[in-house]
Order: structure tokens, then sequence, then C-alpha cells
């Protein structure tokens, strides 16, 4: 086995599990995946023996257990300061925390209203104003970072970090939803979609046989 352990929901559906797992498989980390559903019978004391929190994702390192997604991110940047899962410009990599912190935090109504299904493209919609609001704030974002760092790379801060990790499950939300963004952040949104990685964990989802009604309609 694998020295680390990262215990993840359901691929089709759990937008916190997405992001510590593809900032490892992107970056080369290795790791062993434990893969708990979380609509079948006995979910959380499954959860419970991996999670204090009850909650994945988890990631556990010998006799350390790590949970939320922008903890393991945090930690797998301290363990593994050679690969750069932050910027290495102090200044960037504050930008590249806030934003994070603010991905990590907000955008509830884009959340609540717009839950991630990567298995599924529903028709496009009308958009409620307060889901617009967060939308283009997430667009803003994605625009401000590739004009500042556009010679470095095509991710947020150039070179691909723990901000775009935080950021991809909304990727994957717009496609889902139809809504387009403009600018830069389209082609940004274009970058990470063809992710080597975001394609795997799209294929495993598809192979998932759960079904969360809540999710589908």
């Amino acid at each position: 086995m694998s020295a680390l352990v990262l215990v993840i929901g359901n691929k089709a559906y759990s937008s916190w599990s997405l992001r510590p797992w593809l900032l490892m498989r992107h970056s080369g980390i290795a790791f062993d995946e434990v893969r708990i559903s979380l609509y079948s019978d006995g979910a959380k004391q499954n959860l419970l023996r991996h999670s204090p929190s009850g909650r994945v994702p988890v990631l556990e390192d010998g006799d350390l257990r790590v949970w939320d997604s922008l903890a393991i991110c945090e930690y797998l940047a301290e363990k593994y300061p050679e690969k750069q899962l932050w910027p290495a410009d102090f200044k960037a990599r504050a930008q590249a925390r806030a934003i994070s912190a603010e991905m990590h935090s907000g955008f509830g109504q884009l959340r609540a209203q717009m839950p991630m299904n990567v298995r599924r493209e529903f028709p496009r919609r009308i958009v409620p104003a307060e889901v617009a609001t967060d939308i283009g704030r997430i667009e803003a974002i994605w625009n401000t970072c590739r004009a500042q760092h556009e010679a470095r790379g095509p991710f947020l801060f150039g070179a691909f970090s723990i901000a775009d990790a935080m950021f991809a499950p909304v990727v994957s939300r717009l496609r889902t939803y139809g809504v387009p963004v403009g600018g830069a952040a389209q082609q940004y949104a274009r970058e990470m979609y063809a992710l080597p990685a975001m394609h795997e964990w799209i294929e495993d989802a598809r192979a998932e046989t759960e079904i969360n009604p809540q999710y589908e309609t």
C-alpha cells in the first residue's frame, strides 16, 4: 500500500472529495483510495471509522488523520515542498490562498442550487440572480488571475496549484448546467476540464451505480 490513503465519497457528487484527489493525482503524489458511498446503509458508521468529523474527504498518513479538503491540501504542500503546490512567489501565494479560502467558505447559492453531478449535462436554464452573482465573482477571479499570470502557464497562477484544485468542482458545475463564462475564464475552464486526472475522475463516476435523486433533477 501507499503511505497515504485518501478517503472520498461518491465521485459523481462529492465536490469536496474531488479537490484533494485531483491535486494528488495531477501532481503525482501516490496514494490509495477508499471510496465510501454516502448514500448506502451504514455510510455514517463507515465514515466515522476514518474521519472524526464523519465527513469526506479525509487523508490518512500512518496514524495521522487530516480532514477537510483545504486542510488536506495544506498538509500535502508542507509534506511535499518539491511539488510546489502553492505559487513560489509570496505575493502570488497569498493571493492563491485568499481565493482558495473564498472558494472554501463562500458561493453558497451556487453550491445549493447547482450541486455537482459530473455524470450529467442538463439543458441550459435560467440562472437565478443570486447564483449569477456567485458565478460572476468566480469569473472575475479567473479572469484576473489569468491576466496576471498568463505568461507562466495555463492555470490560475501559471502552474497548476491548490487554487486550481479548489475551483475544479466549479468547472464541472458550469459544464453540467450549461453556464457560459467569458474572456480568459472560458479557456481556463477548458484547460481544467481537459486534465487527464479530471477525465479519470469522471469515468470512475460514470461507473458508479448509486443515485441521489436530489442531484438528478
